[in-house]
């Protein structure tokens, strides 16, 4: 506990203080550094589960989580930042009855969250997180219910961060990729997951008119994979043209680039060197 004075009822609106003061430094901190807004914001739990597909649910029961992997709420007031640390006065009076209960070693119940892969989300409990987090402890008993999302919840930090999560479900739905294929095919930029869908569906209908047979989505998801992205992705590997990027990063530039530049859909060295030829 922090700078404990011997009188818990001083030492808990001295607590309340101090969390304050860090919000307030921090939002500073934000500012001056140009940061975007939404870094310090706590992660909406419907987004989430919106961006990431719903599958299913399941109550695990009560377990003893780390509160650095709570990231986010249901509900989506603004009491409190990313951090839990109070954006303003309004949460002092059951912050601190809450802090005092602490102090005196009183006991707490556990929080409730949601549990998407490692992340968690408080359902109920955001003052007593809070107080947790001032007070120096690093783990909280929570009641816990688990989520099941179609998309692994890796990567997301903020709230933008959801954006490229919707985009890629939505392009999965579109593309069902499995396997290693589908981990393959990653972008940082969420719109390049809806131009790859387009493209990929485009080649889809070419095969099938091409070959006067219906195919479904999942077939054509494999072939097209099998059939063009690997084998174009490993001529520009050999080409040297694929650069910082991901591998779907640089198929996606030179699919447009070929078509742009000499209006055609195959592939071969003639294609691969006017893209070269355009790089320089």
């Amino acid at each position: 506990m922090n700078r404990d004075t011997g009188f818990p009822r001083a030492d808990a609106e001295a607590d309340f203080l101090r969390a304050r003061r860090r919000q307030v430094l921090s939002r500073l901190a934000k500012w001056l550094r140009g940061e975007p807004d939404d870094v310090n914001i706590m992660l909406p739990f419907k987004e989430v589960v919106d961006a990431l597909g719903y599958v299913s649910e399941r109550r695990i029961g009560t377990r003893v989580i780390k509160l650095d992997s709570i990231v986010g709420s249901v509900d989506r007031g603004r009491d409190f930042d990313r951090r839990f640390r109070p954006t303003s006065g309004r949460v002092r009076e059951r912050w601190e009855r809450l802090a005092l209960a602490a102090r005196r070693g009183e006991s707490i119940p556990p929080i409730e969250v949601y549990r998407i892969g490692d992340l968690h989300f408080i359902i109920d409990g955001h003052h007593r997180v809070s107080v947790a987090h001032a007070m120096g402890v690093s783990a909280i008993e929570a009641d816990i219910v688990e989520v099941r999302t179609k998309l692994d919840p890796s990567g997301i930090r903020y709230r933008g961060d959801l954006i490229v999560k919707d985009y890629r479900r939505l392009f999965l739905e579109r593309v069902p990729l499995t396997g290693q294929s589908r981990a393959s095919v990653v972008f940082s930029d969420a719109w390049d997951y809806s131009r790859l869908g387009e493209h990929v569906e485009a080649w889809g209908f070419r095969l099938m008119q091409d070959e006067g047979v219906f195919s479904d989505r999942a077939t054509i998801a494999k072939r097209w994979y099998e059939e063009e992205y690997e084998p174009v992705v490993a001529m520009m590997r050999q080409a040297d043209l694929i650069g910082d990027r991901t591998e779907a990063e640089a198929y996606l530039w030179v699919a447009c680039e070929r078509y742009r530049l000499i209006r055609t859909h195959r592939w071969d060295d003639e294609v691969i060197e006017a893209v070269r030829s355009r790089k320089r």
